[in-house]
């Protein structure tokens, strides 16, 4: 009976080692990279110009404050041309370390925004004042894919 127990434990360690070194042993040629938010954007025809003095102003002062808090990593603006009324023709991308550094700096960044813009109504003005030059066309939540093992 010991001897059957002895052999057993011996066949469970056996089996954990050898599932924990194969696990160690995937390789793959890419990474998960960091976390953009991606606004996806439609500047109403004639307002590529106040937007863009809005974007340049406004919403640079606040990506920096957030950068220099330590917040984001990175913004950029992506403009291209439109293929339709309907169609896009700005993107404003925003750059996380990783979803759980974006989850976690949330109240930070309400707080900031509160700080930069003004409360609620301050904001919500805002944004009903931009809804004249542009419309929101909707917001994507994506991961970089690193094309190199992970280090």
């Amino acid at each position: 009976m010991k001897r059957n127990l002895t052999l057993v434990c011996s066949l469970f360690v056996i089996m954990l080692t050898m599932s924990i070194v194969t696990s160690a042993q995937v390789n793959r040629p890419y990474h998960d990279g960091s976390v953009w938010i991606v606004g996806v954007i439609q500047v109403k025809p004639g307002m590529s110009t106040a937007y863009k003095n809005y974007l340049a102003t406004d919403w640079k002062r606040n990506q920096e404050a957030m950068k220099k808090a330590g917040i984001i990593l990175s913004y950029m603006v992506i403009q291209t041309e439109s293929h339709s009324g309907t169609d896009w023709n700005m993107l404003l991308l925003t750059e996380y370390k990783d979803l759980a550094t974006y989850e976690a700096n949330q109240d930070k960044a309400d707080n900031l925004g509160q700080t930069l813009v003004g409360n609620d109504d301050v904001q919500m003005q805002g944004y009903r004042d931009r809804s004249l030059i542009r419309e929101v066309l909707g917001n994507r939540l994506a991961r970089e894919l690193k094309l190199e093992p992970k280090k």
